[in-house]
């Protein structure tokens, strides 16, 4: 048997003790509370494996969308993979009063949108709050992270490049877009950020401070 193999050789014991460290160290976001936007777009699709990635790492994700969002990828995908109800409208619970806007995002840690559309980054600029999203954005306690994700002209454009500028004056965070092929057909900027870039982006702001749950 040659030394490499060898070293591969492993008693049942350590292979446990490793399996359980592998397990551990994917729990790394236990206790963390993520709000997640999901923007009307092609990429929403992405979004469904960031929230699975997440969960698995331990992370509590409510999903809310736009309505736009829903024409992409349905709620019971999220509610699906999140356990936990989807909200897509500020009136979604009259029967038993509950204002949304508020209660989501009092116990998030973090708020990710993604995709976040020329339409959302510009309400968000504006202090428009027309719908649960925006209305969430502006109620929002903590730190804001964006995935935008549109097409390379929209993406080039003076006036979205200057709400990206002002956001990023407020606080707001960005993965930027990458370049690629588009949902349009040409290839450019605008694309948004593979999953696994966006939650890298997201686990590394969550673990900047404790959760809030623990403060």
């Amino acid at each position: 048997m040659r030394e490499d193999e060898r070293s591969r050789d492993v008693s049942p014991g350590a292979a446990r003790a490793e399996h359980a460290a592998e397990h551990a160290d994917r729990r790394d976001l236990d206790g963390y509370e993520l709000l997640v936007a999901v923007g009307g777009g092609i990429a929403a699709y992405k979004v469904a494996h960031v929230v699975s990635r997440l969960i698995q790492r331990g992370c509590g994700v409510t999903v809310a969308m736009t309505e736009a969002g829903t024409r992409f990828v349905t709620p019971l995908t999220f509610q699906s993979l999140t356990h936990r109800p989807v909200y897509t409208s500020t009136w979604q619970a009259v029967e038993t009063y509950d204002p949304h806007h508020l209660s989501l995002t009092e116990k998030a840690d973090l708020f990710l949108v993604a995709p976040a559309t020329a339409d959302l980054i510009g309400k968000f600029t504006a202090g428009i709050a027309d719908d649960l999203v925006t209305t969430l954005m502006i109620g929002r306690e903590g730190p804001a992270l964006l995935a935008p994700a549109m097409n390379s002209r929209m993406w080039a454009n003076p006036i979205v490049q200057e709400n990206v500028r002002r956001l990023g004056e407020f606080g707001f965070h960005f993965v930027e877009p990458a370049e690629g092929y588009l949902a349009c057909g040409t290839f450019g900027p605008g694309r948004m950020a593979e999953p696994e870039t966006i939650l890298e982006a997201v686990a590394r702001m969550l673990r900047s401070r404790k959760p809030k749950q623990q403060s």
